[in-house]
């Protein structure tokens, strides 16, 4: 297999972890996508800087929902060396914690970069440009 072959797969394992992390509640396996040096924007008004601060940020987040499911689009990915610029879609179900019939669905991208860190890629730059939310209720 070729290098660049076996690049686009670690890619998509990378963004496959990050969903199978935040979803199972795995924040090892989350915290596992991103560089030490991380810098994140578009989830507030804040950037975060710093895998493990950006993993006390979802933590936290994640308070507010009971299950959540990620469904990630292929991967874009152009990959220059040991860089990646990627591109992924999501469109993520939150259900709310504290009102189980009561849902908020994310339309997204996720642009980033990435890099090969000591063989292994990582998130360096993680961005959400949202595409649009929607809550709803069941009415049930």
């Amino acid at each position: 297999m070729s290098d660049w072959a076996e690049d686009r797969i670690k890619i998509t394992d990378v963004m496959a972890r990050y969903a199978a992390g935040v979803d199972n509640r795995d924040m090892e396996m989350y915290r596992s996508c991103f560089a030490d040096d991380v810098a994140v924007h578009g989830f507030g008004d804040e950037e975060v800087h710093g895998g493990d601060e950006w993993t006390a940020y979802v933590i936290e987040a994640l308070k507010a929902y009971g299950p959540t499911q990620h469904m990630l689009g292929p991967t874009l990915a152009t990959i220059d060396g040991d860089t990646a610029n990627c591109r992924t879609d999501v469109q993520a179900h939150h259900y709310m914690a504290n009102d189980p019939k009561t849902t908020l669905t994310l339309w997204a991208t996720y642009e980033q970069v990435m890099q090969k860190i000591d063989g292994e890629w990582k998130v360096k730059r993680h961005e959400l440009v949202s595409r649009g939310v929607r809550v709803q209720t069941d009415q049930q």
